[in-house]
């Protein structure tokens, strides 16, 4: 018999001017964890949607466990034995963790049982769960189990996990690596994307690496350094972000108590969050998905409104000022969902790029739009920020995550802010962009701006911040140096256990 579970030759999968799938090939064999890398762009999400018949090939074919494969819809492939956890949940907040889960399947066994098969199966992959909790009373971490154990009730021959640990803790990530291994030890294949090469170093047995479409290697991932594969994937040597040394300069963002309740009610309200931010220095903030960061942003860039005195820029009272106002005064900001958020999705670039920097690049001329100066500035973030796009009449909507990511941040880089605010700047981006992304957040403190970077990449705020605080149900750790710190102590201060961090003031 084969050792070989899923055989793919030759998939191709073509839109209106991009080839996504070139003639693909490669196999995954019974009981091994299989790397997908590649840049944004590059074809992993064509590919996974073909495998999990959310997309049909165009040419080319697959067979399952020596048998034809071409599903033509997740229902067929969930029933050929093909699960998929996605990158973005899928779940009901109002709804009980055994109601998502019966959501998820074709024929649900009444509540009662279905419950008890949930806690039998959480609890025998190392994945505790509470079937009768609601969701949205749930950590990000946890409503990850409620999507793989939807997926176990299965009893999947292929899982497919899309960035499966980008909100989780380091503490979480090694529970879902000793799932997957025991899974893979039961003969279970997983296809593994992700962007954090050291993690499939770790865990995978082997990896496929396409670029714009076509497989351009094959690797053992254990005999590789991070670097190595990431310059497999990139098909260039990858640059080093650095920072040369600079002053610490004035206060220049100055939140004093600031505590304000959540909009949303399965939000977290923010209780007496505290913090200085210096120009020309880099201030990280950790914390598992859930515990504040959107409110955080929100109340920073204006979207929720504060007491007046709890918020200073250059020490004048902005917290009762809307966000066009902040951004007149050079407080900008960048939040964690890119569509629908950071960018309108059926807007282009160019009236992306006007939307919120009609103020600070005058693109306005009493009441009208300068339309020539905004699709320069769109042209000025595209080059500078090395956004693959036909043009910036292009819509948002058309560019991969990555390159979205690449021009939102870019914009508000381009506009020279006093302080910038960003909240998960490179989630879902590949090795080479994340490096220019942090490399233009360090240039901008470098050049005297106060920045603030919220993010659940551990290795990121160790790589580009200078003091590092915890945001943990609505509370901030008190700042302090991240060269003190390991990433185990970041990992147990974003868990909650930064109580005794207090007495560690760095202000």
């Amino acid at each position: 018999m084969s050792d070989v579970l899923l055989s793919i030759e030759g998939l191709t999968k073509a839109y209106p001017g991009v080839l996504a799938n070139d003639a693909v090939s490669f196999d995954i064999r019974k009981g091994e964890i299989h790397a997908l890398l590649g840049e944004n762009g590059a074809g992993k999400s064509t590919l996974v949607k073909m495998i999990y018949g959310l997309v049909r090939p165009d040419a080319g074919r697959m067979t399952l466990d020596g048998r034809p494969y071409a599903p033509a819809s997740p229902h067929e492939a969930r029933a050929a034995g093909v699960a998929m956890v996605f990158q973005h949940f899928s779940l009901f907040e109002a709804l009980s963790v055994a109601e998502n889960v019966a959501l998820g399947m074709e024929n649900p066994p009444p509540m009662r049982a279905l419950a008890h098969r949930i806690r039998e199966v959480s609890e025998t992959y190392g994945l505790p769960l509470d079937p009768a909790r609601v969701v949205g009373d749930l950590s990000a971490g946890e409503r990850q189990r409620v999507e793989i154990i939807r997926c176990l009730l299965q009893e999947p021959r292929l899982l497919i996990m899309d960035e499966p640990t980008s909100v989780l803790t380091p503490q979480e990530v090694e529970i879902l690596f000793a799932t997957l291994r025991r899974l893979a030890g039961e003969g279970t294949s997983i296809l593994y994307i992700s962007h954090k090469l050291e993690e499939i170093r770790a865990l995978c047995d082997r990896a496929t690496i396409l670029r714009l479409g076509r497989v351009v290697g094959r690797a053992d991932p254990q005999a590789l350094s991070a670097r190595e594969l990431a310059e497999m994937m990139v098909g260039q040597e990858l640059m080093t972000p650095s920072r040369p040394p600079a002053p610490r300069g004035e206060v220049v963002l100055d939140v004093a108590a600031l505590s304000l309740a959540s909009p949303s009610p399965f939000g977290t309200s923010l209780k007496s969050v505290t913090m200085q931010v210096h120009a020309g220095e880099i201030l990280g903030i950790g914390g598992v998905a859930g515990n504040g960061q959107d409110e955080l942003l929100a109340a920073l860039s204006g979207e929720m409104l504060a007491p007046a005195d709890a918020i200073r820029l250059c020490g004048i009272e902005v917290g009762q000022l809307g966000p066009t106002a902040r951004r007149r005064l050079g407080l900008l900001a960048a939040p964690e969902e890119r569509l629908g958020h950071a960018a309108a999705p059926d807007m282009t670039l160019t009236e992306n790029a006007l939307m919120t920097g009609a103020v600070r690049q005058r693109l306005l001329n009493r009441g009208f739009v300068r339309w020539g100066a905004a699709r320069e500035f769109a042209c000025r973030i595209i080059e500078r920020f090395d956004v693959r796009t036909p043009g910036p009449e292009h819509a948002a909507r058309s560019l991969s995550g990555g390159n979205l990511q690449k021009f939102v941040i870019g914009r508000e880089i381009l506009q020279r802010p006093l302080a910038l605010v960003v909240n998960q700047p490179t989630w879902g981006v590949d090795a080479a962009a994340a490096a220019a992304i942090r490399q233009a957040l360090m240039d901008l403190a470098a050049e005297g701006a106060a920045v603030v970077v919220i993010s659940q990449d551990l290795d990121e705020l160790m790589e580009i911040s200078d003091r590092f605080a915890a945001l943990n149900e609505g509370r901030l750790s008190a700042p302090r140096p991240t060269a003190e710190l390991t990433v185990d102590e970041i990992g147990l201060m974003m868990g909650g256990a930064h109580d005794m961090e207090v007495a560690h003031v760095a202000g």
